[in-house]
């Protein structure tokens, strides 16, 4: 069973990176920001006397459910009413980015010089708009692999999949990203 302090600690470890994940699944931030919220909230309502050990795979399918079905309650709001919101531009959240935050809260960006700086920040962009442009299972397989660090068996429990599944969408994904990199002259 997790203590209070337990569960406290694993959601501050994952609440970034579970909000990325998101973000990128339904690129909107404030929704991103909303399902994660909900997972979290889910998990520690029903889930809290669990082992800790079990919280990781337990909150990456609950995140996972959250995100699917926000999908579906938009494709009904959307057959229902035309809603109007999704042809309008981001202007005003336009300036967020969640990559800087990152870098800036780490403190990693310190001893490089302003050159270095720019030109990882320009590649950690390009880098981003890539992984957004994935195919949604393949960005989830992607970012649950890479980004979470999570083993192909757990990848395969959160997404609800095989497996061999979630090594094709890997594949796939890192292949079209790297394609996608070196036509754009970046090699890692």
């Amino acid at each position: 069973m997790a203590t209070d302090k337990e569960l406290s600690d694993f959601l501050k470890s994952v609440e970034r990176r579970a909000f990325k994940r998101t973000a990128y699944a339904v690129r909107n931030d404030e929704a991103a920001l909303d399902i994660v919220q909900d997972s979290m909230i889910r998990l520690a309502e029903k889930y809290a006397d669990r082992p800790p050990a079990e919280l990781p795979l337990l909150f990456q399918r609950i995140l996972s459910n959250a995100t699917m079905d926000w999908f579906r309650r938009q494709r009904v709001r959307n057959a229902v009413v035309q809603n109007f919101s999704d042809f309008e531009t981001d202007a005003e959240g336009g300036d967020f980015d969640l990559l800087e935050t990152l870098e800036s809260a780490d403190g990693a960006m310190g001893a490089e010089s302003a050159a270095d700086s720019v030109g990882r920040a320009q590649i950690l962009l390009l880098i981003d708009r890539e992984v957004q442009q994935l195919p949604q299972r393949q960005r989830e397989a992607f970012l649950l692999r890479y980004w979470e660090e999570l083993d192909v068996a757990e990848t395969a429990a959160a997404m609800g999949c095989s497996e061999g599944s979630v090594k094709t969408h890997c594949s796939r994904a890192v292949h079209a990203l790297a394609k996608a990199l070196r036509t754009k002259g970046i090699t890692l």
